[in-house]
């Protein structure tokens, strides 16, 4: 009897999850160490390449706003397409060009060393968060080849166990459609779907996203905007989803999701697409019919979400053209949000 009970005591151990471990990203001089990242680069194909929401973040005090919050800013980056790269054409190559090397400027970091902040484009941006974020690690490889000439991308797979990353996605867009199913044909409405190994696998592997993330590890927060079969093929996946009123009224709407990635991935991404806030801290955005948040409702789920040990990065996205004092504030918030929650593990 002592044997049976002691098989089923052992059978319930093997049953539990990992145990959680995370970082508090924590300098020696005891502030938190972030590194910031500027994406400008779009996808799209009708505009210019490079928008202004980025460079705005960046201008508006944000390195003073971080310092303010107790941060110890280990880089500030702006991707910048490498020279020998500028003659390459074709609005979706370029794009994943520019993803190859955001992902890179997080690669540069071992894993648990940094909390990183991107402030993006737009979706586009995704893949390429993802990359860098999925082979952060001390067993990574080192970016030159055998003769120490520099190798301007990420590792192939198989040079290093790439890391398992989870993506929680804060958008109205589902952003989940393929070129079969689309619309409109763009891009920017694919990045989730590309992801996910879904679509346009050439354009994902060339940013480094290699492989691809599974639909288990993705999380939609606030997705309403999505064509019917883009809706179909969220509704297939395993792709978990809470809505704008789950976040609004429920606090912690998003904590048993947050633990059930914890016990599958490795780190964790939060993408915050700024068309989830409202028309009044965002007029720069199209009209929507969809449900809203403000950013400070937002802020409270970001803190949240961000105590989870494996939260790693934030992005925020979508920061319109010529955007003002109240949008710029609204983005702030949202990060101070984070942090906070990073700061109360």
């Amino acid at each position: 009897e002592m044997v049976r009970c002691g098989c089923v005591v052992l059978s319930a151990l093997v049953l539990l999850p990992p145990p959680v471990t995370g970082q508090s990203y924590l300098d020696a001089s005891g502030r938190l160490s972030v590194v910031v990242v500027a994406d400008p680069y779009s996808d799209t194909r009708t505009g210019p390449e490079m928008v202004e929401g980025p460079g705005l973040l960046l201008a508006g005090g944000i390195e003073g706003f971080l310092e303010d919050l107790d941060c110890d800013l280990a880089r500030v980056t702006t991707v910048q397409m490498p020279p020998e790269l500028e003659r390459e054409y074709g609005e979706w190559n370029r794009a994943s060009l520019t993803n190859r090397t955001l992902g890179r400027i997080i690669y540069d970091s071992d894993q648990g060393e940094h909390f990183f902040i991107g402030l993006l484009s737009g979706s586009k941006s995704l893949v390429g968060m993802l990359a860098g974020l999925q082979h952060l690690g001390p067993d990574r490889q080192p970016l030159q080849d055998s003769r120490g000439r520099d190798i301007l991308g990420l590792p192939r797979l198989g040079e290093s166990r790439p890391l398992k990353v989870g993506l929680v996605w804060i958008s109205e867009r589902g952003d989940f459609n393929t070129p079969d199913i689309s619309m409109e044909g763009d891009m920017g409405g694919m990045n989730v779907a590309v992801a996910a190994g879904l679509s346009n696998d050439m354009l994902r592997k060339q940013a480094g996203l290699d492989p691809p993330l599974s639909t288990k590890h993705i999380v939609m927060a606030g997705v309403q905007d999505t064509n019917p079969y883009e809706e179909l093929s969220i509704d297939n996946s395993f792709i978990q989803r809470i809505s704008v009123e789950e976040m609004r009224s429920l606090p912690g709407a998003l904590d048993a999701e947050m633990d059930r990635l914890g016990s599958l991935v490795d780190v964790i991404y939060v993408h915050v697409d700024l068309s989830i806030l409202s028309a009044e801290e965002m007029p720069g955005l199209p009209d929507s019919t969809y449900e809203r948040l403000s950013s400070g409702e937002l802020a409270g789920v970001l803190e949240r979400v961000f105590t989870h040990p494996k939260a790693t990065a934030i992005g925020i996205a979508g920061m319109p053209n010529g955007a003002g004092e109240v949008s710029l504030e609204s983005a702030y918030r949202l990060i101070e949000g984070a942090i906070g929650g990073v700061r109360s593990r």
